[in-house]
């Protein structure tokens, strides 16, 4: 099989290798489909990812396939499935295994970052970390499973309740199901605020009630106009600068919540007027992978529930990845995919 191995900082290689082999408890999958994340661009760059990345090591964490073969202990999954990878392995021992917070555990371990992924034909994975896709579901809408999961967890962690107005800032393919998942969580009103044209045109699409470009328009004050309100009861950050950041503060209405999901640079500081935390009484989350939420996701997929066609924008063959890499760092993309 042919897989694309991250060497180091701005370095991949195509290799030809043997199909890895299947342990009992594995399930072996070809992969269909596998996006390209913010975090693999950081680990590009020389950055750690979710868990510390030990080059030579085949990236790719949002990934789909088929089932080709599977362990003798396997039987939740039988070859032909279709199926969505949970990434992310938990230690279970840990500190914050035990006390209910496996998302910070201290010996992750993640399919696609230390562990082979899904830039490759083939990717073997334990049984655990498989989830069924309906047949009739695309696999490039199974590798956005894993994203899908983390922003649940994000909407989790920020708690919207029926009737809430909400600001996304940022409309990258995180913004976007962000906007969806603030609408299905009963918000009244989503403004996705956005300095690209196209994607505050696909903001709209997928569910955003108004869109506005905070380069041109006052944030404060059009949010005001359109919500009617000084500020939103919900603010979800999903750009990772800390002129995003200090925009998610300049949004909030007194009393409000304020989510920074994006994943930043590791030196990125925002200044934050305290004065506003204590007036406003602000409530503010961060929000790190997905925690017991990729079947949520797939649960959602296979409904229909959330509109993924319109995010996904380009493609790549997995002797692509960097230029893959670099074309999820351009703002005429959306959401990148491999398909090996």
């Amino acid at each position: 099989m042919r897989g694309n191995y991250f060497l180091g900082e701005k370095q991949f290689c195509v290799k030809e290798i043997p199909l890895p082999e299947v342990g009992d408890c594995d399930v072996l999958v070809r992969v269909g489909a596998c996006g390209v994340c913010g975090t693999d661009v950081h680990i590009y760059h020389g950055s750690k990812g979710s868990a510390e990345v030990h080059p030579p090591v085949i990236l790719g964490h949002e990934l789909a396939g088929i089932a080709e073969k599977v362990g003798s202990a396997v039987t939740g999954v039988k070859p032909g499935d279709h199926v969505t990878v949970d990434p992310n392995i938990y230690c279970g021992k840990c500190h914050f295994c035990q006390i209910g917070k496996k998302q910070l555990c201290e010996n992750l371990y993640a399919v696609g970052v230390n562990r082979d992924g899904g830039f490759a034909e083939f990717c073997l994975v334990p049984e655990t970390q498989c989830y069924q896709l309906d047949r009739e579901i695309p696999l490039k809408y199974g590798a956005m499973t894993e994203p899908l999961a983390c922003c649940i967890h994000g909407i989790d962690r920020v708690g919207i309740r029926p009737g809430n107005t909400v600001c996304v800032i940022g409309g990258g393919a995180i913004g976007l199901i962000m906007v969806q998942l603030a609408k299905l969580s009963g918000a009244a009103r989503v403004v996705l605020s956005e300095p690209v044209a196209m994607r505050r045109e696909i903001g709209l699409k997928v569910g955003a009630d108004a869109v506005l470009n905070p380069l041109c328009e006052n944030l404060g004050e059009r949010l005001e106009e359109i919500l009617g309100a000084p500020g939103a009861d919900v603010v979800i950050e999903c750009v990772g600068t800390p002129a995003a950041a200090a925009q998610a503060f300049e949004a909030a209405a007194k009393g409000a919540a304020i989510l920074l999901f994006s994943v930043p640079q590791p030196d990125s500081t925002c200044a934050v007027n305290l004065e506003d935390v204590f007036h406003k009484e602000l409530t503010i989350a961060g929000s790190i992978i997905n925690p017991d939420t990729h079947g949520r996701a797939v649960a959602l997929i296979n409904s229909g529930a959330v509109r993924l066609e319109p995010l996904i924008t380009h493609s790549f063959p997995v002797d692509q990845v960097e230029q893959a890499i670099l074309a999820q760092e351009s703002p005429e993309t959306i959401k990148v995919i491999v398909e090996p």
